[in-house]
């Protein structure tokens, strides 16, 4: 059994920052140790000599999900993406795999549970810190908790409004351009929950968007986030109109524009799929371009 530290700061990439705290120096060096009992009793200690410092919680967080985590070799079909051994017949001529062995992280609920009550304190107690609040998400994405997660990501993004951005990391230091940070990390999680290919989810996906647009209305990713939804739901009108706003935020916007066009294809709108195509071919890139040329030939042939 392989166990690793779970790092906030690994989760989501900043400068190094010295905490310039003993207690967390400490901590680190048992974890690294993988001494749970030194842990456990430091992790006391140092709540009885200062609750209120912050790393007590991120630390408490750590030791909880690293006691969680389990990994395990898994035979299976299906790595999905994951470095596999493959295993292939004895016999066989073909060589394809008749299965694949390939390492999986599983988490015992109770000890995530503990650890998600002790950051929850944390955020309680210093609801600035936008470290924890990404550190909780990131392990409900990795769970496939999606609803939690959701629902995590809407109450940072509607504290950002409230504190105006002025969000901090470990050791309290200021998070440089925090709302772009903020915005491009919560941008990586809606991906995650598109990439599973549950239609279950796009109600999340919305939900995400829309929160966003109400803080900030400008945000060209969510816009596009929203179109997505509606092209994919073959709601055609509301996509366009929801694109249209992103092109006068941008009108070179080459995602944008390309994803207009294939609006305007669905709706059978062959004239106006061709003036965006080659919008796209104007601003896009050379995979755009290639993509957008295709579609052209393929649209003067209907």
């Amino acid at each position: 059994m392989k166990k690793t530290m779970i790092s906030l700061l690994a989760l989501i990439a900043l400068p190094n920052i010295s905490y310039g705290q003993n207690f967390m120096k400490q901590f680190e060096e048992l974890f690294s140790k993988k001494d749970t009992v030194g842990q456990i009793q430091l992790l006391n200690n140092w709540e009885k000599t200062n609750s209120n410092d912050p790393e007590l919680y991120v630390a408490y967080y750590n030791y909880y999900v690293m006691r969680a985590s389990e990994e395990v070799i898994t035979l299976g079909n299906d790595p999905k993406g994951k470095e596999a051994l493959k295993i292939v017949k004895e016999d066989s001529l073909s060589g394809n795999p008749v299965a694949y062995m390939y390492s999986d992280t599983y988490y015992d609920r109770l000890l995530l549970y503990k650890a998600y009550s002790y950051i929850d304190k944390g955020i309680e107690k210093f609801p600035n810190r936008l470290d924890m609040r990404f550190g909780k998400i990131y392990m409900l994405g990795e769970n496939k908790d999606y609803q939690n997660l959701t629902k995590e990501i809407i109450k940072t993004i509607e504290y950002s409004s409230v504190i105006n951005n002025k969000w901090l990391w470990q050791g309290n230091a200021p998070v440089e351009d925090p709302q772009a940070f903020m915005l491009s990390s919560i941008q990586s999680y809606v991906l995650q929950l598109y990439n599973t290919g549950e239609d279950a989810l796009l109600d999340n996906m919305k939900m995400i968007a829309e929160c966003i647009l109400k803080q900030y209305p400008e945000h060209i990713e969510s816009l596009s986030n929203l179109s997505i939804v509606y092209l994919i739901r073959k709601q055609y009108d509301e996509a366009l109109a929801t694109l249209a706003r992103a092109e006068k935020i941008n009108n070179k916007d080459y995602i944008i524009l390309n994803n207009m066009a294939h609006a305007y294809k669905e709706k059978g709108d062959i004239p106006k799929a061709i003036e965006y195509y080659n919008l796209t071919i104007k601003y896009g890139d050379e995979e755009a371009k290639k993509y957008a040329k295709e579609e052209i030939e393929l649209l003067k042939k209907i």
